[in-house]
């Protein structure tokens, strides 16, 4: 029998299970594709999305008449994507777990436009998340690239892992799949 949890404690495990329904079979081939962040500039955070973080620009997509522009990147070998352009959609539309920036034109020219990372009051979106192999040597190395910390893998109470900003302010959580067992 699970330990009693105090009330602030959020959900049992018993009771977070109850809340939950089997997936309708109509469900199974349903994938979480996509996480959209809007970017103040394009240059500044492909140059950090794909030189600091290693991520691959997947396709890029121009809406002139909404003056604006996607461009979605993702852990995937440049050699694995298709040349022809219907073909290059679909293979882009099916990855998993890309990353969805949204350049709205002029942006980039503004000094006073930023965007808000959900971090601060009125809090929302908190961060996206990259495993890495080695913390400690991501983290030295982000530090040598200039990558500014929120925390780095030895402060606070959860050891082991890292908070980075991009360009954006937007927080990226780094940390080691098979250490995550420690901390929770």
């Amino acid at each position: 029998m699970a330990e009693p949890q105090p009330a602030s404690c959020g959900l049992t495990d018993e009771a977070a299970l109850s809340c939950c329904s089997d997936a309708d079979p109509s469900t199974k081939d349903f994938l979480l594709q996509q996480t959209m962040l809007r970017i103040k500039d394009p240059k500044k955070s492909l140059d950090f999305y794909t030189r600091v973080l290693g991520m691959t620009l997947l396709q890029k997509f121009d809406f002139p008449s909404m003056k604006f522009s996607l461009y979605f990147l993702a852990y995937e070998d440049k050699n694995d994507i298709p040349k022809e352009r219907n073909e290059r959609i679909a293979w882009t539309f099916s990855r998993k777990a890309t990353l969805e920036l949204t350049h709205n034109w002029g942006t980039e020219d503004d000094e006073t436009q930023s965007y808000h990372n959900g971090n601060s009051d009125p809090r929302g979106f908190g961060h996206i998340g990259i495993a890495v192999p080695d913390v400690d040597g991501a983290c030295k190395r982000f530090e040598e690239l200039g990558v500014k910390f929120v925390k780095k893998p030895n402060d606070g109470k959860m050891k082991g892992l890292a908070f980075i900003q991009d360009p954006d302010g937007y927080w990226i959580e780094i940390f080691n799949p098979n250490s995550v067992v420690a901390l929770v």
